[in-house]
């Protein structure tokens, strides 16, 4: 007999646990799942990157002339686990938003169809992020070792294939797969930010890069850079305004050293270099005015805009 009153404390937790689902409009119906599962997606993804890279983020005795068969059948499973979620988060979304579907597995199989011939464009994203870790650091010795080793990669792969989710409707997927990344290399980005081909990031402990961020490419960013909003928005019910750009549109080749704050709708101009530990905070583009501001002001804590 347990020395605990289990059965007391399960009662409790029950009653707590339908409390919650009231209040959530939640299914008090017994049976699977409601929501999609990070485990599975962490699968799903360990897949997708072998898929995307197997002879170096594959299994260690895959054989080049076994490459495509593997690729194949890895395709196969990631994608059908990855289908699997798409059903439950639209289900789950269904109900949230109390809203009628007529074809939710038409609709998840046309998400993750979208999702797969989406791929090979990833990829080829992911190659130029590739390149320009391995040109932008002198201490890399091998597009090998960065792709293996250099957590703003890692967290590149993961934005990648997150964003395709956000972009087609499927934001607490995306969300987790951002966060999966996230809790590994200390790099948040949120999926829906825009991102541009080429992008590096050096170190990258600690950077933050929000939802409605735009990058363009060839950009590149060190550790503890902040790409925030000032601002939250909030309704007459005090609610805060979702979906209203509200963070930074850094253009093509531009730099931003370890440290740095930019907050709000900033415009950084083409080929910008941001010194470190620069605070930097506007509401409106401002394009070279904000750049000229920001090379004005390369001390620590400097201000610029309002």
């Amino acid at each position: 007999m347990s020395v605990f009153e289990i059965n007391d404390i399960v009662g409790a937790l029950h009653a707590v646990r339908q409390d919650w689902r009231a209040s959530q409009k939640r299914s008090r119906e017994y049976g699977g799942r409601e929501f999609p599962s990070r485990d599975a997606l962490a699968q799903v993804m360990q897949a997708l990157k072998g898929a995307l890279f197997p002879m170096r983020l594959g299994p260690p005795d895959l054989r080049q002339e076994s490459e495509d068969f593997y690729v194949g059948h890895t395709l196969d499973t990631a994608l059908h686990g990855l289908l699997a979620q798409i059903r439950l988060e639209l289900a789950y979304s269904a109900r949230h938003l109390q809203r009628v579907e007529a074809d939710l597995e038409g609709e998840a199989l046309r998400a993750a169809r979208d999702f797969a011939a989406a791929l090979p464009q990833i990829r080829r994203l992911l190659d130029s992020d590739v390149l320009a870790a391995y040109s932008g650091d002198p201490a890399a010795r091998s597009v090998d070792e960065v792709l293996l080793c250099y957590p703003g990669v890692l967290a590149m792969i993961h934005h990648r294939l997150a964003h395709q989710l956000y972009r087609l409707g499927l934001p607490l997927l995306a969300r987790i797969v951002a966060e999966l990344a996230h809790s590994v290399t200390g790099i948040d980005i949120h999926p829906g930010a825009q991102i541009g081909a080429g992008f590096f990031i050096d170190h990258g402990t600690g950077v933050v890069i929000g939802e409605t961020a735009v990058i363009g490419q060839r950009v590149r960013l060190y550790q503890a850079v902040t790409l925030g909003a000032k601002r939250f928005p909030a309704d007459a019910e005090g609610h805060l305004q979702k979906g209203l750009p509200r963070h930074p549109v850094v253009e093509d080749d531009v730099v931003i050293y370890a440290g740095a704050t930019i907050l709000g709708r900033v415009t950084l101009g083409r080929g910008a270099t941001i010194g470190g530990n620069v605070w930097l905070t506007h509401d409106v583009p401002a394009g070279g005015n904000v750049t000229q501001a920001v090379s004005r002001n390369t001390g620590s804590g400097a201000e610029a805009g309002t």
